[in-house]
């Protein structure tokens, strides 16, 4: 039996105008006025579903749309096309009013924990200030009890309460955010590169904090990364995504094991290999494409050694291979690769 997902992405999309005011946008040539309008075009298309339970991990190099998508998802920026589901119910449309509930079930935990958090709020007003918010009938005590809960479940000593932001580590910041984010309880947790501002050392303190937070309150993650050893560990499944494009989506282990976009090779034959004495490493040739002036057909075909025509001119959609994977690749569908 198949169960719905907690959230489900359909055919999103994501402009932003670059063109100014109407009159910045007309132009005179050939006799003629013009009406010049460009747009970044970020996000292309994405469906995406997100079972409850798994930590889903969105990969790709920086410019490919993965923090968009993100915030798209959590309502900070409206999409241009497309909808967003949380259980069942569209939330992209909501009203203010009507998305309350679901800004308590889904929080984020941003990049930078420094900017994230208020320099003119103590961590006690931090954690406090969610709490009143989505419960104002909590008496004072019930809401100083929680705080102290979602501390202690992040490894944050209670002293810090009266202390500001600027005091801590990037590590205890990041840990303070989390704290935030747990203090409402939600089921779907945001996570946009929340490990790659920390020091290496403190990485993995933070990673086995949302791993351990994940089994302890059932929680469900998209969690955004370039960091593809953390992906193998972390991850339950992968979406890589290319200029705006999921163009393979897979189970973790299928992905690391069998990967079936070239795009998806030549990111995991960077990965260093203490083993490797020559490391076999993929180098994609050609410019890397602009998303202001998108290429026609596959967005990856410039960069491609298996393009053909076909990949120049028509857009490929996600297919089911035999490992499992999902796969927009022209070269796979017809057996090339």
């Amino acid at each position: 039996m198949t169960t719905s997902p907690l959230v489900s992405i359909r055919g999103l999309e994501k402009r932003f105008d670059l063109s100014g005011s109407l009159l910045e946008q007309i132009t005179f040539s050939g006799g003629r006025f013009h009406r010049k309008q460009e747009a970044v075009h970020a996000i292309n298309g994405v469906d995406l579903d997100v079972q409850k339970g798994e930590a889903l991990c969105v990969v790709g190099e920086s410019g490919c749309g993965k923090s968009t998508l993100a915030r798209t998802v959590m309502g900070l920026i409206s999409p241009s096309v497309g909808e967003i589901h949380y259980q069942d119910h569209r939330i992209d449309n909501l009203e203010r009013k009507e998305s309350l509930p679901y800004r308590r079930k889904m929080q984020m935990v941003f990049q930078n924990p420094y900017a994230s958090l208020n320099p003119r709020m103590t961590i006690q007003q931090t954690l406090e200030e969610p709490i009143r918010f989505h419960h104002p009938d909590w008496p004072a005590i019930e809401v100083r009890n929680k705080i102290h809960e979602v501390m202690e479940s992040v490894g944050i000593d209670r002293d810090w309460g009266s202390r500001f932001g600027h005091e801590f580590s990037g590590g205890q910041r990041q840990r303070i955010a989390i704290a935030r984010a747990l203090s409402v309880d939600p089921e779907f947790i945001v996570a946009d590169e929340p490990i790659s501002a920390l020091d290496v050392s403190i990485q993995a303190q933070v990673l086995n904090l949302l791993m351990d937070a994940q089994e302890s309150r059932g929680l469900t993650y998209l969690f955004i990364t370039h960091d593809l050893a953390v992906v193998e560990h972390f991850g339950t499944r992968v979406a890589v995504m290319y200029l705006g494009r999921v163009c393979e989506l897979a189970d973790t282990k299928t992905l690391f094991s069998t990967p079936r976009h070239p795009y998806t090779q030549a990111l995991l034959s960077a990965i260093p290999k203490l083993e490797d004495d020559r490391p076999n490493h993929i180098r994609l040739k050609g410019e890397v494409p602009t998303p202001v002036n998108l290429p026609s057909g596959c967005v990856f075909h410039g960069r491609c050694p298996h393009a053909n025509d076909r990949c120049r001119r028509q857009i490929p959609e996600l297919i089911v291979t035999d490992g499992g994977n999902q796969v927009a690749c022209h070269a796979v569908e017809e057996g090339r690769l």
